[in-house]
């Protein structure tokens, strides 16, 4: 089992500050309700929004007519996207053992939501996206990118990050069984991080993904 209890902490203190903040903030992201909506015109079935926070996103998919749930590691998060949007189904999980079975979903959207995982870990979470997406479904990524093909540790202010190389991301996605889609690079917006923002979009293939124990 992956040790995820600081970082959950960590989540747990700030949400209702972190809800405060982000609730709204896809009104001053347009590039990233582009990819959204490009993704919602490739899925078919239920999509699950993995490290849904205050369920912000979650909500967005479904104004976009998908079938959309959330999961998040902090009880706090889960709480508060539940008061926010009730007519939603939220999940306390983990993206490391998903409370979903084989193929269940059509979609998988992670945003942002898989920088506090140990680079070594990575494949577990690749692996179990994997699992629970059905052959030919999509998911998009978002990412803070570095150009070091090494991950590079950051202070995120919540908890400990990483920034990847999207080849280097690409590399373990491929080895789960993903095929590249697209990919976007935007520049850093005024008052974020001085990092580029990344989103991949990608597919599942038909056939068997590397398996990691």
């Amino acid at each position: 089992m992956i040790e995820q209890s600081g970082t959950r902490a960590a989540y747990d203190a700030v949400a209702g500050r972190y809800a405060e903040l982000f609730s709204d903030v896809l009104d001053t992201l347009p590039v990233e309700r582009a990819v959204l909506a490009a993704f919602a015109g490739l899925v078919d079935g239920p999509v699950a929004d993995l490290g849904c926070g205050p369920g912000h996103l979650t909500a967005h998919l479904r104004s976009l007519g998908l079938d959309a749930f959330g999961v998040d590691l902090s009880p706090e998060m889960i709480a508060l996207a539940r008061q926010a949007h009730p007519d939603l189904r939220f999940d306390v999980g983990t993206m490391t053992a998903l409370d979903l079975g084989n193929d269940a979903v059509g979609g998988i959207l992670a945003s942002y939501s898989f920088i506090h995982t140990p680079p070594a870990d990575l494949p577990v979470v690749f692996a179990e996206f994997a699992r629970v997406l059905a052959p030919g479904g999509h998911a998009v990524l978002g990412f803070f990118a570095g150009d070091d093909p090494e991950p590079e540790p950051f202070d995120h202010r919540v908890a400990l990050a990483y920034r990847w190389s999207p080849d280097s991301l690409m590399t373990l996605l491929s080895q789960a069984g993903f095929t590249e889609v697209a990919r976007l690079r935007r520049e850093p917006h005024e008052g974020e991080r001085p990092f580029h923002h990344v989103h991949l979009l990608v597919r599942k293939g038909c056939g068997e993904a590397v398996q990691i124990p």
